[in-house]
């Protein structure tokens, strides 16, 4: 059955989708919900100022859940403007060295220590061009997202392309996203940014499918990804 939703966000856009149910090889239910307008009118502009700095230091928002036990399709929104914000504090951190509370987007450990190490390892790269060439906001394009309903209360899946703009120029990149309800509230589950020769694009691959939301508690895996982390960080250096 398809239906279509509409979504008006606080920030002034109408978000106009259709969903439709299908099942993947897992029997988990995905549906597709809803994507932004594809106009360019319809990218967002997130302009990084002072008081936005202050507020990385001094806020914890806590992105609450609708629904207790389980993430619904009316999560998106709260989602989203989750990742929205763990992308501003991710650059900011990365090429102007400001603080990032990692907490506040993130529950599992396993991927707490990967954030961490890949952050400081993007900032000891670009640091000799922070003070001259800090991120002052981020565009976000046409972004997508998608439902998928498994026996641990279902979870989201986020496609954000965002276009970095620094003090001298600007690139893009797009970065996924898997998001949980965790004890009532929401948290990243899963974090990829595949641009070509970006940090997990090299450390994780290339073309990878981001739809396991359990990924981090694989043990083996998580210990195999930390070597190439370190050898990652040796090639760097």
């Amino acid at each position: 059955m398809t239906r279509c939703i509409i979504l008006l966000f606080a920030i002034g856009i109408v978000l106009v989708g259709c969903s439709s149910d299908k099942t993947n090889g897992n029997n988990e239910k995905n549906t597709s919900v809803v994507s932004g307008d594809s106009s360019t009118d319809s990218s967002i502009n997130t302009e990084i100022t002072p008081s936005m700095e202050q507020n990385v230091l001094q806020d914890s928002p806590v992105y609450a859940a609708k629904s207790e036990g389980k993430i619904i399709v009316q999560d998106s929104e709260t989602a989203y403007e989750m990742c929205v914000k763990a992308l501003i504090d991710y650059y900011k951190a990365v090429w102007n060295g400001s603080d990032i509370k990692l907490d506040t987007f993130i529950d599992n450990d396993n991927l707490k220590q990967y954030m961490q190490i890949k952050i400081q390892s993007q900032y000891d790269l670009h640091s000799e061009f922070t003070d001259s060439n800090e991120v002052q906001n981020l565009d976000i394009g046409t972004w997508e997202v998608e439902y998928t309903d498994d026996v641990d209360g279902g979870f989201l899946y986020l496609k954000l392309p965002v276009q970095i703009n620094k003090t001298i120029g600007s690139y893009g990149e797009v970065t996924e996203f898997l998001v949980r309800n965790v004890n009532g509230k929401l948290v990243i589950v899963d974090w990829y940014t595949g641009a070509k020769d970006s940090y997990d694009f090299m450390v994780r691959g290339e073309n990878i499918t981001i739809d396991n939301p359990n990924i981090w508690n694989e043990s083996e895996w998580v210990k195999k990804l930390d070597r190439k982390q370190i050898e990652f960080s040796g090639s760097t250096r």
